[in-house]
């Protein structure tokens, strides 16, 4: 048999459309030209004489539907037949990084946002080649033909070639720069629903996540970590635990102390055998109170200028009324369904990394940097992902499992226990705020004055990122810096602004957590919003709208959800309703809550939340619905029960019986209604996070008359504030 090389057999045998994503913008490229070209093409999908067409997934499917998606989008525009459609991963590679982010990650909500134009033309220009070959092909004019479900037809013959039939005279055609896209009106499965690619196999249960992962010869590697930050070990025996049945080796790694085992049993055996004696680590006593007494502190103290429009402090001194407030958020954790974990195998010219990654960029550099391999000698192989939430995005586990490999010099996978998992994660940022405004005498706003005492996110993130003293991700949904792809500044147009930022230094890691700094800013800009509005004495939907006249996305999901959840409609007996609106990733949301409150003990129900979505063009509206069904229940959760205890300098909270989250049975009845927009596609897997927790903390104002400034809206949190009302 004669072999053929994998150039030659790209060349004959499929039709591949590649995209390469420049600064300069889009360029198609044919397989004879990907041959010839000096940089690596994006290949987004295949075409096989078999009709099957195969899409290659750049970003991490973590059960927001993006293998759906974005198979969707090609699909649509190339006029295939869903069914003859496949997918694949992508490895990690700079052809495969986002044009939003530059990086190959799934983070920010911009995988759908930042692929849909790329994607669309790709799959438009194979369907333009495709007409074009069967025109050839029958020596007939192109506008005699049309594409239909992975088929082209002469309109006046009936004659039909399959696309399988026509890939290999299509892969021998110049690829044209500028297809024609399909009209909206043309779509077959964009904006509408469509089941999920990934559902069968999870159902099935063959779907492999990283945990799922099985090499030969590999072994079992878990981590003694600290129990306080900065902790160092002061004696440890190494002996004890290499004397445990299985255990091969213990090394010291940036994180811990590893123990190497053939189990991961024999591991965990070998881990309590070494019997660690940790210092006391840099803040042995910091606790739940010492951190919040930092960031009240903070308040007070000298912050970077973030933003000085016009001149709030004369605003201040010259208003009608003034009004202040002090707000608190506290740490929450990511608790992902899938504890980390990572498969890593160091060879002496190669490495391969099998891990449920949303950075495959990060997690390349990362491995590079450890083992001083070139980038293209590390091999990234994503799994589906148990759920990420931004916590993925971090390389900590990766480091884990590579250093163990290194130690051994065979595959070794690193689990993490949902202890380790909660007590070493890096959580959703803290954050502390004092807002004054002043009112003129017709209750509208003249001057802002906002203090930020926060953890800092690009600290611990990307270090460089932080300008002149400000993070801008710390501040997203307040300020956001004008180059970046968040769109996460504030909707509102305040006159005389002013806001400064003091970053703590305390020692507990932050990381984005689905939507980053948005849903903490969101909390406290609309409860605050609404403060106002009692202050002004003016309804609180009606008075925002005020500060929207010239935006209309944000006025338009607000009026919508007023309509859909009834405001100013009879609330029924013994229930109060609060709404809330915020914008972020390019996407408009607002959300209508309505809730009762046991007032015997505290404990608050939310019976319903209505949600008004503006994310421009809707790909697949069932993953929509699901997406902001997810973030309200995670909404939920953090608003009624979730915080992370410290003690002792460390982390306090080990498991869901000291960190509870929602039920099942305390999920309410969840209306989503999607406007309907023509503007630029904005994200969706995060913006229905941030309106949750001011909704229903309005709405328990307008249930009780009483104001709480901080999360979580706990029993506890709640009797004391009905307990004290009117004090």
């Amino acid at each position: 048999m004669k072999s053929i090389s994998r150039r030659d057999l790209l060349k004959g045998s499929f039709l591949i459309i590649a995209v390469s994503v420049t600064p300069l913008g889009t360029k198609l490229l044919s397989a004879k030209e990907v041959g010839k070209a000096v940089f690596a093409p994006n290949v987004w999908f295949e075409l096989t004489p078999d009709n099957i067409v195969t899409v290659t997934i750049p970003n991490s499917e973590m059960g927001q539907g993006v293998r759906t998606a974005l198979s969707m989008i090609v699909a649509d525009e190339l006029e295939a037949d869903w069914s003859q459609i496949r997918v694949k991963q992508a490895p990690a590679a700079d052809a495969y990084k986002n044009p939003v982010s530059g990086m190959q990650a799934t983070v920010g909500s911009q995988s759908v946002r930042g692929f849909y134009a790329p994607l669309r033309k790709a799959g438009a220009a194979g369907r333009t080649m495709l007409i074009t070959a069967a025109a050839q092909t029958w020596k007939v004019p192109e506008a005699e033909c049309e594409a239909v479900k992975s088929a082209v037809k002469h309109k006046k013959s009936g004659r039909t070639l399959t696309y399988g039939e026509l890939c290999r005279r299509a892969s021998e055609l110049p690829i044209p720069q500028d297809p024609p896209l399909k009209k909206e009106s043309e779509f077959r499965y964009m904006g509408k629903p469509m089941a999920r690619l990934d559902i069968p196999d999870k159902v099935a249960g063959s779907a492999v996540y990283g945990l799922d992962v099985n090499v030969p010869d590999m072994l079992y590697g878990v981590i003694a970590r600290p129990p306080a930050y900065g902790a160092k070990p002061v004696s440890y025996d190494e002996s004890a635990a290499m004397a445990v049945k299985g255990v091969s080796k213990v090394a010291k790694t940036p994180n811990g102390i590893a123990v190497i085992a053939d189990s991961i049993t024999a591991a965990w055996k070998g881990r309590d055998a070494l019997k660690v004696n940790w210092d006391k680590g840099t803040h042995p006593d910091m606790n739940d109170e010492s951190i919040e007494k930092s960031y009240m502190e903070g308040l007070d103290k000298p912050g970077a200028l973030v933003v000085n429009t016009g001149d709030a402090k004369k605003a201040l001194s010259e208003a009608a009324k003034k009004v202040e407030a002090t707000y608190f958020v506290p740490f929450v954790a990511h608790v992902t369904m899938e504890p980390m974990n990572c498969t890593a195998y160091v060879q002496k010219d190669r490495c391969d990394i099998w891990v449920p990654t949303q950075g495959q960029t990060l997690t390349q550099m990362t491995a590079a940097g450890l083992t001083k391999l070139p980038l293209q000698k590390i091999n990234v192989h994503t799994t589906l992902v148990g759920c990420g939430l931004g916590r993925r995005s971090r390389p900590d586990f990766v480091i884990d499992a590579v250093t163990c490999s290194q130690a051994v010099g065979k595959p070794v996978k690193v689990i993490w226990t949902r202890e380790e998992d909660m007590k070493y994660d890096a959580y959703r940022a803290s954050t502390c705020q004092r807002i004054q405004v002043s009112l003129d005498s017709r209750g509208s706003v003249t001057g802002w004055d906002h203090k930020v005492s926060c953890t800092s996110i690009l600290r611990f993130l990307n270090p460089a990122g932080i300008k002149n003293g400000v993070d801008t991700y710390s501040l997203l949904g307040l300020h956001d810096n004008p180059v970046t792809p968040a769109f996460s500044h504030t909707t509102y147009e305040i006159p005389n602004w002013h806001i400064e930022q003091y970053l703590s230094d305390l020692p507990i890691p932050a990381a984005p957590w689905r939507s980053v700094g948005n849903a903490p800013n969101a909390f406290i800009m609309e409860c605050f919003m609404d403060e106002l509005a009692k202050a002004a004495g003016k309804d609180p939907v009606a008075f925002r709208l005020e500060l929207l006249k010239n935006n209309v996305r944000a006025r338009r999901v607000l009026e919508t959800v007023a309509e859909k959840g009834g405001w100013g409609k009879p609330v029924p007996q013994g229930q109060g309703r609060g709404i809330a609106q915020h914008s972020c990733f390019g996407s408009y949301v607002a959300a209508v809550a309505d809730i009762s409150v046991n007032e015997k003990d505290g404990k608050i129900t939310v019976h319903k939340i209505t949600f008004a979505i503006d994310c421009g063009p809707v790909v697949n509206p069932d993953t929509l619905v699901a997406q902001a069904e997810g973030c309200a229940i995670m909404g939920l959760s953090t608003t009624l029960k979730e915080k992370v205890k410290f003690a002792n300098g460390g982390v306090k909270s080990a498991n869901f019986d000291d960190y509870p989250i929602l039920k099942m049975s305390e999920t309410p009845e969840i209306d989503v209604h999607i406007v309907k927009s023509t503007e630029k596609i904005g994200g969706i897997g995060e913006p229905p996070v941030t309106p949750i927790a001011p909704a229903i903390a309005n709405a328990l104002f307008n249930l009780t008359g009483v104001r709480i400034r901080r999360l979580p809206l706990d029993p506890k949190t709640v009797m004391e504030a009905l307990n004290n009302k009117g004090a």
